[in-house]
């Protein structure tokens, strides 16, 4: 058995790019900064190291991300590892490993504001919500 999963959650260090392929596929890609917090045992002294993650969505979950998200936008991501291997124009080999987007979960909208519940929706005084069940009204 083989499993080949990355799960991340982080903020975006930049504006996604959408691209569009001669195919007419679009494809997304961004980049996702994780922390991690440590405590140095010798000094007492806090530290923190920052890990950078190349991040590409095709399809729905790309148009989704270039519609939704930002930099600074906050995200988890669930993916495959892929790693690309090129020569620059000067004969270098070069080497980038991105996370292939399966599943993203959009954070919290900046501010921390959660979308409104409409007048229609909400309980009011004159017809209060009930969770309250009256045995006489079932029809059978």
């Amino acid at each position: 058995m083989n499993v080949n999963k990355a799960i991340v959650m982080g903020n975006l260090t930049r504006d996604p790019e959408t691209r569009t392929l001669p195919s007419g596929q679009t494809v997304t890609s961004f980049s996702l900064a994780t922390n991690r917090f440590w405590t140095d045992k010798e000094s007492g002294e806090k530290k923190k190291q920052a890990e950078y993650h190349n991040i590409i969505a095709w399809g729905r979950l790309g148009e989704i991300s270039q519609q939704f998200l930002k930099k600074g936008s906050l995200v988890y991501v669930e993916g495959r590892l892929q790693t690309k291997n090129w020569q620059d124009p000067q004969g270098n080999k070069k080497t980038r490993t991105e996370i292939v987007t399966e599943m993203l979960q959009l954070g919290p909208r900046p501010g921390g504001t959660r979308m409104e519940q409409s007048e229609k929706e909400k309980p009011n005084e004159e017809n209060p919500v009930s969770n309250e069940i009256n045995v006489e009204e079932i029809p059978f």
